[in-house]
């Protein structure tokens, strides 16, 4: 049965029949029939999915007051004003609209002697509470995460951001799915250009479904081959409620704690929201060791391969010698031991990921441990390059929003380091540099505000000035119509 099979008449029996048979597979709808106390009597069907409703809300709201009814039928309008208990239903929708609010948990409502239905708010279908997320747990600070339920994750944004100016624009993607996304931004604040720009990248969203919010990323996102993150994922509320102070914009997509924050910079990359909790003494210092760590996890391999295989007289020469001996026996060339390491590293890693907590933790200390001494006992690598590997992989721990640039860029200064020494590591780390500035993020450069030449822009860019020293006006740009 075609949609456009599917339409209502004043004779309820009809309608019934019809509706039953449009669902007639499906083992969850629910036809409930009811009959008021009046003679002659008002009748009405109440149409609805069971687990996406609440029934104490159909039972109160609906069913109770039509029982109980004494007076004579009439039109829906009238039923709406005078019978049902309810301050959400929306009268005589087109049937686009009634089937998406019917198909996610609403009430739809035809009384006889009327064709105009009526969609009564009874949505039910659980979902869990707003928890702290897992991967972006705090120091101090709020511990409220989103969740997978749509007005939840919008009313945590609102009660944070208690302002008129405060809008949220709803658009329906997905041919299949018809998933809801909201954009949300500060209307006094926003960047008008980006956000003209989001709106016309979402009008071009061709998808049968869209259940995440990478699904959008990986589709209106800038220079969509790069490695580096030109959009911004979160599961807090407070960081979207900061962002939006900023002036950007988010997107949230029912079904997913994970909103998408636009414009995304490189400064966020170092960023955390414990930097904005604690003593900014001590917010700068971890920053600066997350830069630091990022500049090593990326440079550390492919420094000492580049030393041993092109540049051994850079070495103090007992230095030399320990490594020297340390690799005796070892049949593999620097590189390859390197890059082998470095692989089985991201296999643990990626294996103790994707296992339960229990199993995953024995897994990493099995995989760190046992196989790290057993390799190094048969000679199939050396201490050294175990160390230098088990470091650069703990500092890529400190930037995770950096993970898949650390990844990627590692493995190429690896190649660029065994093929040309140190010069091939200063050639590779400047192709890096050339790409990173000429990235954008819905047309706002990827180094905004480390390269502007306003004052206040690098407030919060590498070093977190105190508040009281912050300038009130806190977004991204610089400048910039709005």
């Amino acid at each position: 049965m075609n949609l456009s099979d599917l339409y209502f008449t004043t004779n309820l029996d009809d309608n019934i029949a019809r509706m039953q048979n449009f669902f007639a597979h499906d083992n969850t709808f629910i036809c409930r029939v009811v009959q008021g106390s009046g003679s002659p009597a008002l009748r009405a069907a109440l149409f609805f999915f069971d687990g996406m409703v609440n029934s104490a809300s159909i039972n109160e709201s609906l069913i109770r007051p039509i029982s109980l009814w004494r007076g004579a039928p009439m039109p829906m309008e009238a039923v709406i004003e005078e019978v049902l208990q309810i301050d959400d239903c929306p009268f005589d929708p087109g049937m686009d609209e009634l089937l998406s609010a019917f198909l996610y948990g609403d009430t739809v409502v035809l009384v006889d002697g009327d064709s105009r239905p009526a969609v009564v708010n009874t949505k039910g279908f659980p979902h869990r509470g707003p928890d702290e997320p897992d991967n972006e747990k705090v120091l101090r600070g709020p511990r409220e995460g989103f969740t997978e339920a749509f007005m939840t994750n919008l009313a945590l944004i609102r009660r944070r951001l208690r302002t008129p100016q405060l809008r949220f624009e709803f658009t329906e993607l997905g041919t299949v799915s018809h998933t809801t996304v909201s954009l949300c931004y500060l209307d006094d604040i926003v960047d008008r250009t980006v956000l003209h720009e989001v709106q016309r990248r979402l009008k071009g969203v061709r998808l049968d479904a869209v259940l995440d919010a990478n699904y959008l990323n990986e589709i209106i996102r800038d220079n969509r081959s790069s490695p580096f993150p030109t959009a911004g994922f979160t599961e807090r509320p407070d960081i979207v409620a900061a962002k939006l102070l900023e002036g950007r914009i988010a997107l949230v997509v029912d079904g997913t704690p994970v909103v998408l924050t636009v414009p995304h910079v490189l400064q966020e990359t170092i960023q955390t929201n414990d930097d904005y909790y604690i003593s900014y003494l001590y917010a700068n210092l971890t920053r600066w060791l997350r830069v630091l760590g990022f500049v090593l996890t990326l440079t550390l391999p492919a420094v000492y391969v580049a030393l041993l295989t092109w540049h051994q007289e850079m070495i103090p020469t007992r230095l030399l010698f320990s490594i020297a001996a340390s690799r005796q026996g070892v049949p593999f060339p620097t590189f390859t031991e390197a890059a082998g390491t470095l692989l089985v590293f991201e296999i643990l890693k990626e294996a103790g990921a994707r296992t339960p907590d229990t199993i995953g933790q024995a897994l990493s200390i099995v995989g760190g441990l046992v196989l790290g001494q057993a390799a190094v006992e048969a000679r199939f690598v050396s201490a050294p390059m175990v160390i230098v590997i088990a470091f650069s992989g703990v500092t890529a721990l400190i930037v995770p929003k950096l993970r898949t640039a650390t990844l990627v860029y590692r493995f190429f200064l690896l190649v660029c380091a065994a093929v040309l020494g140190l010069y091939g590591v200063l050639l590779g780390l400047g192709l890096i540099l050339a790409h990173v500035c000429h990235l954008t993020s819905f047309g706002v450069p990827y180094l905004v505000n480390i390269l502007s030449a306003e004052k206040h822009s690098h407030n919060d860019v590498v070093l977190r000035f105190p508040w009281f020293a912050m300038k009130p006006d806190r977004r991204f740009l610089a400048g910039g119509d709005r």
